[in-house]
């Protein structure tokens, strides 16, 4: 059962959990369950999703019922009218704050502008030895990306050398596989926590939220932030 956010009659949004597919891909033929069939499945209607979540990224996820309120909340998405927050660990101390203005390329080649603020909420230092350290670092940080491109935060953190906890693709394997035996841990610690937008039919104000997944707080709890 998948955890319902917000709901109107034009839009619902929910908590995507970690490792979920928002449709079906080709490049992820091992899957079976998909937030998209299992929403229409749950609420017995038809919906389509207006903005994208990479599977391992758990987080609000928005969908809409008709084909008209899709197109206008997909342009926001695409006018940067939608102001997104991500919490993510990240190996190391972070800076207090930063912004990451640095293109990335796309899978045929082209170059797209790629803009990402953080601020750093919170930091540890765990008395468990990691490589030449006698001590493992951690920060927490929230995520403003103004642009979207794919996979962007991902590739953001790993260029500055802070790259997020879990993910295989960009991040650290040596942390991956240190979190993995110490703590049992395989979860790309990365949520989409917070958007707001104007609603397109409405035009009022709409600002939504999602709780983090159980396995990103068990690591929270680790790190003594909770």
């Amino acid at each position: 059962m998948l955890e319902i956010i917000y709901q109107d009659e034009h839009l619902i949004a929910i908590n995507k959990p970690h490792g979920l597919l928002v449709h079906r891909s080709s490049i992820a033929s091992d899957a079976k369950e998909f937030a998209l069939q299992m929403l229409r499945d749950q609420i017995g209607r038809k919906v389509s999703p207006v903005h994208r979540l990479d599977r391992k990224t758990g987080g609000l996820l928005l969908f809409a019922f008709e084909k008209d309120v899709e197109t206008a909340m997909q342009m926001q998405f695409q006018e940067g009218l939608v102001a997104k927050k991500y919490l993510a660990i990240l190996r190391g101390h972070a800076p207090d704050h930063q912004d990451i203005d640095y293109p990335l390329a796309k899978e045929n080649g082209t170059i797209q502008e790629a803009f990402t603020s953080f601020i750093t909420l919170k930091r540890a230092e765990l008395d468990v030895a990691f490589g030449k350290h006698p001590t493992s670092r951690y920060s927490l940080v929230e995520a403003s990306p103004t642009t979207g491109r794919m996979h962007q935060l991902r590739k953001h953190f790993a260029h500055i050398f802070y790259p997020i906890i879990g993910d295989r693709k960009h991040g650290c394997n040596k942390q991956n596989k240190f979190f993995l035996e110490q703590w049992d841990m395989t979860t790309m610690l990365l949520h989409a926590s917070e958007l707001s937008f104007s609603h397109p039919v409405t035009q009022l104000p709409v600002q939504l939220k999602a709780p983090l997944h159980d396995e990103f707080n068990r690591m929270m709890k680790l790190m003594g932030w909770l």
